[in-house]
């Protein structure tokens, strides 16, 4: 192996043609050989899982388990438990649309109360219509009657013609 100095006086080694070629070659058998292995696991343990390449013996982690269909139905089948604040919101939900119910069918305390208030309201609302109206018909009788006044006052004067000079 030649030895080369670089400019900071530290040597360099390269390695030869051969060398390469020779590790290259046994990197390629080493990696035919892997992947022979493989596929025979491969086609064990099904086509679409990826093998990592360096495995790792971490206590910590979780393998994934493969499922089949008839656990998963087991699984979906379970009645799901709630927690305690899930279950209350639920309750709480439930309550609210049962209250709304029967406001809107007027059976609470609170909607008797709008309907009599309600009630109280629009009789107040006609009663003031009507006295409006008969204001209204007073007030043109008063007008009707004093042009009528008027009238009769100038029809008993003289029939209104000026004299002309």
């Amino acid at each position: 192996m030649p030895y080369k100095k670089n400019h900071k006086g530290k040597s360099r080694q390269f390695t030869n043609v051969e060398e390469l070629e020779s590790q290259r070659k046994q990197d390629e058998q080493r990696r035919a050989a892997k992947q022979a292995e493989s596929s025979s696991e491969e086609e064990e343990e099904g086509d679409n899982q990826q093998r990592s390449v360096i495995d790792v013996q971490n206590p910590n982690r979780v393998a994934q388990k493969n499922k089949k269909i008839s656990q998963l139905d087991d699984v979906v089948a379970k009645p799901v438990e709630l927690s305690r604040r899930e279950k209350e919101e639920i309750a709480k939900q439930e309550s609210a649309r049962r209250y709304q119910q029967l406001h809107a069918e007027g059976k609470t305390d609170e909607a008797k109360a709008d309907l009599a208030r309600l009630a109280i309201i629009r009789k107040q609302r006609e009663e003031s219509a009507r006295k409006r109206e008969e204001e209204k018909k007073e007030k043109e009788a008063r007008a009707q009657a004093g042009k009528e006044a008027s009238l009769n006052a100038i029809k008993s004067k003289g029939g209104g013609a000026r004299k002309k000079r």
